[in-house]
């Protein structure tokens, strides 16, 4: 199949650069499968579910990854997006002042091996050491603090929201709240499952109220979510590794919902992508952890989820892939093209659709 099927024209002006004024303010587009499209708020998405689904979420919290600082001696700027840590095979016992990562740097020609910079911000210090060089800018460095914290808590002050590449501004102090979802519990992502951003506490307990049960999962986001599939066809492209955990709880109730006939709605294609990386004996749902790997685009068959709540994607990308394999690829574009033509707000901070 032909990375350009999966292509469409959005106007710049569509893409959302802020969240809305309030959060679960969205509009939601609801595609069935079997009967075209409705147009309604997000706020309305329990007229779409019924007592029993099981609503699953992704409960992982973006950290502020984007450290911003100074080469060391020459002052000169640098930027590092901290991607994924790394074992420090050196040592046995954790220190909470150092930790090694695989991280994207900026300017990288400049960042050899023993290159050493600087962040800091309201007197709190991190210091850094280039240690490899791996390609497109990607570095392993080694990072420490005095810090009375520790290095994880001094991250969480001085980092910034690492906000998608296309939205076109610095981040600020309101998307360290509203680029999370209320339910972020488990540090590790550096986007946001996007799709759970447009929940209110006030929606989860109406949900409740009707029946609706819930189950968290964790996939941590990593940078590969704004991979560009460079690939003319779509076999040929390769999606980056993703950590995941499903506990025996979440496990359970899946097996539960399965086993009763009640449905699966999966938030965002990240819980998706858990979901479909999980084995199965029989009925019965495994629980499990690892790197989720699965490149799920049209021809998958899904073994999980049974309906899905997602935001629009970019054009020709792997989650636009994602999206058409569960409900066709024309279908999908025919939405899409109508989610233009009423002025839908699109990516991160966009509005929301439901595949039922």
């Amino acid at each position: 199949m032909d990375v350009a099927d999966f292509d469409f024209e959005l106007p710049d002006a569509l893409i959302a650069q802020h969240p809305p004024k309030e959060r679960g303010g969205s509009r939601l587009l609801v595609l069935r499968r079997d009967d075209g499209v409705e147009h309604t708020m997000f706020a309305e998405l329990g007229r779409y579910l019924a007592a029993g689904d099981l609503l699953v979420v992704n409960n992982t919290r973006v950290f502020p990854a984007r450290l911003l600082g100074h080469r060391v001696p020459t002052g000169g700027t640098v930027e590092c997006l901290l991607l994924n840590p790394e074992p420090d095979p050196g040592s046995r016992i954790p220190d909470p002042a150092l930790e090694t990562w695989h991280a994207l740097v900026h300017p990288g020609q400049k960042l050899k091996p023993g290159a050493r910079v600087v962040f800091e911000r309201d007197g709190i210090r991190i210091d850094g050491e280039v240690v490899a060089m791996h390609f497109q800018g990607r570095r392993t460095i080694r990072l420490s603090t005095d810090h009375p914290g520790g290095l994880a808590d001094a991250i969480d002050r001085i980092g910034h929201i690492p906000l998608p590449p296309y939205i076109k501004r610095d981040d600020e102090d309101a998307d360290r709240e509203r680029y999370q979802t209320i339910y972020a519990r488990e540090r590790g992502s550096v986007a946001a499952p996007t799709a759970g951003l447009h929940f209110t506490v006030e929606q989860l307990d109406d949900l409740a109220t009707r029946g609706i049960e819930r189950a968290e999962v964790t996939l941590h986001v990593g940078y590969g979510t704004f991979k560009p599939v460079k690939a003319d066809r779509v076999e040929e492209h390769v999606v980056d590794a993703e950590r995941f955990t499903v506990s025996p709880e979440a496990a359970a109730a899946l097996t539960r919902a399965r086993r009763e006939g009640r449905r699966i709605v999966a938030v965002g294609t990240t819980t998706v992508r858990a979901l479909e990386s999980l084995a199965t004996s029989g009925d019965e749902v495994l629980p499990g952890s690892g790197e989720a790997t699965v490149f799920i685009r049209p021809g998958h068959t899904f073994r999980l989820v049974d309906a899905m709540v997602t935001n629009f994607h970019l054009p020709r990308s792997s989650l636009l892939m994602l999206v058409s394999a569960f409900a066709g690829r024309e279908r999908i574009l025919g939405a899409y093209r109508e989610a233009v033509r009423e002025g839908y707000r699109f990516y991160s901070y966009g509005d929301a659709m439901l595949v039922v």
